[in-house]
């Protein structure tokens, strides 16, 4: 394959030692169209499946080895083309999916949350079929505001799996520090996902990471599409898009209308530091988090060959610089 140098070594997933790419791959967005029961959109539109596939090897290409999913993702559908691309290349990366929603393939409809011991392992066997796989090297659970009683008993039910070599380590995906230092009492939790971009700063939750050696994956570190410049205030997506019908979690859009102003407001002022050094403004913004902490791993999604060369083309870049980092910060009275 074609490896271009990137601006550092790999970075290391947390206590485990696994080492991946700066950058990795999520892939929410190439799941396709699925929804709640009440039709809101969750999925970002129609894809490619095809073109998806042609993405995913480009990205390995150009040396990105870390791809982050989850069972629920267009119901299943993102675990089977993940699978479908990287077939004789699947241990050459480390995979990552998520666990604790339910759905029904047929009719691409998620409903329910399952959190219960026994339900872990009959997910993992699901996961493993759909990404043609018998280990995952990243196992989350994906209920952020998950009952902590509960998450005890499956962080230990996730060491179970490590010792029967079927998941390398585990995390939970969350925003919510308590609960990311809970799971981080088992030995072989390596992460937490959690949401940070340049708009949305997560100190304390890095500040976790730091002292406990975790990994900080970074979900919306594109805010969704506001960090990339190709957003503007009334432009509406498609009906299937998930930004067309934001639900209450999801900031930045409003329904109907498209990107928030004083969100792109925010990212206008941001623009000419984002853009230095002949980035564009998503390179920009993924700079910023590798130069936040060293222990940040930021997943943008895709959905076509031209984005993943784009996001990928970053790691020759590199990290902002302290001084921008300080600008970006009094430019946003933080």
């Amino acid at each position: 394959m074609e490896i271009t140098e990137t601006f550092a070594h790999p970075r290391t997933l947390g206590r485990t030692g696994i080492e991946v790419s700066p950058l990795g791959f999520g892939c929410w967005a190439i799941g396709g169209e699925w929804a709640a029961p009440d039709g809101q959109p969750l999925g970002w539109g129609k894809v490619d499946d095809d073109e998806s596939v042609r993405a995913v090897r480009r990205a390995l290409d150009l040396g990105v080895t870390f791809f982050d999913t989850a069972d629920v993702y267009g119901t299943g559908h993102s675990e089977r083309v993940l699978g479908r691309a990287l077939g004789k290349h699947r241990t050459d990366v480390v995979v990552a999916t998520k666990w604790g929603n339910l759905f029904d393939e047929r009719t691409r409809i998620a409903d329910g949350q399952d959190d219960s011991p026994e339900y872990v392992r009959r997910a993992l066997t699901a996961s493993l079929a759909r990404l043609g796989t018998d280990y995952v090297d990243l196992y989350q659970l994906h209920l952020s505001e998950g009952d902590l009683d509960a998450a005890a008993q499956l962080r230990d039910v996730c060491e179970e799996l490590v010792a029967e070599g079927l998941i390398r380590a585990y995390a939970w995906s969350t925003d919510d520090p308590a609960r990311a230092a809970l799971f981080a009492q088992g030995p072989h939790c390596a992460a937490v996902q959690h949401c940070l971009n340049v708009i949305q700063d997560a100190p304390e939750m890095l500040a976790l990471c730091e002292g406990l050696g975790l990994a900080s994956i970074n979900r919306s570190p594109l805010a969704m599409g506001l960090l990339t410049g190709k957003r503007t205030a009334g432009q509406t997506l498609e009906a299937g898009d998930i930004r067309n019908a934001p639900p209450a979690w999801l900031p930045g859009f409003t329904p109907g209308t498209g990107a928030d102003p004083d969100w792109l407001a925010q990212v206008d002022g941001l623009r000419s530091i984002l853009t230095s050094n002949n980035r564009t403004l998503a390179q920009g913004a993924l700079a910023w988090l590798w130069a936040r902490s060293p222990h940040t791993i930021p997943i943008p999604g895709f959905r076509s060959v031209a984005q993943a060369e784009e996001n990928a083309a970053a790691m020759q870049k590199g990290p902002l610089t302290p001084g921008q980092l300080t600008e970006i910060n009094q430019l946003l009275e933080r």
